[in-house]
């Protein structure tokens, strides 16, 4: 039987290193290629069409959600499993509508990832323990996340937006008009109840899109 082939995305590369040794010990696992960003993860998934991508979502510019959109249009049939230090509900729900087969966060231990990558070299799709249970938390709970209306396009623009990019700048990394990024940005405030940008952050924030150390510095 042939070794699976893995793409890892992630912007950190003692990062990617540690998980490259980690897979590679592992008999029928090997790393096939390495991205730091959304859009070197897409260049390189056509190069090497690996059997899994682990995929961080927290990448320079546009982010994993996008790169699982863009990855998941050009090929359908890719398993993509998101590796993250991102807990939350919202984001894991993101993820699988975007394309994602399985999500485990990196607080999990190493044998929780390396079964993941075989489920989901299998075709199978798995959740790390902790998401499981936020995920049936928040659908027990009487509490309901702000993104579960926005599709995964606009949930990375919200991000972009709650992070300090621009229209412009969102523009040019998710390869939109600016005026279609300025409707997005109208309809996402619509359908969350934003009445400011200041409240949009906010409300982000509040969905665990991202962390207070993710904002820009004030002036």
């Amino acid at each position: 039987m042939s070794a699976v082939s893995i793409l890892l995305v992630d912007d950190h590369p003692i990062v990617r290193e540690g998980y490259r040794r980690l897979l590679e010990r592992q008999p029928g696992f090997g790393v096939v290629g390495e991205a730091e960003d959304a859009a070197g993860a897409y260049q390189k998934y056509r190069d090497v069409t690996p059997d899994v991508v682990i995929m961080d979502l927290s990448l320079p510019g546009a982010g994993g959600l996008e790169a699982i959109r863009h990855i998941r249009q050009w090929d359908r049939n890719a398993r993509i499993l998101v590796f993250t230090m991102h807990d939350g509900a919202a984001f894991a729900l993101k993820a699988f509508e975007a394309g994602a087969a399985g999500y485990v966060t990196k607080s999990s231990d190493a044998a929780e990832l390396l079964r993941a990558v075989a489920t989901v070299a299998r075709g199978g799709r798995m959740l790390s323990d902790d998401i499981a249970r936020a995920i049936a938390v928040e659908r027990l709970g009487q509490g309901r996340s702000i993104v579960e209306d926005l599709g995964p396009r606009e949930t990375e623009i919200l991000r972009l937006v709650a992070t300090g990019k621009t229209t412009e700048e969102i523009a040019v990394l998710l390869n939109l008009s600016i005026k279609t990024v300025q409707n997005y940005h109208y309809q996402i405030k619509s359908k969350i109840g934003a009445r400011t940008d200041a409240h949009l952050v906010w409300l982000a924030i509040a969905a665990r899109l991202v962390e207070i150390h993710d904002q820009p510095e004030q002036e």
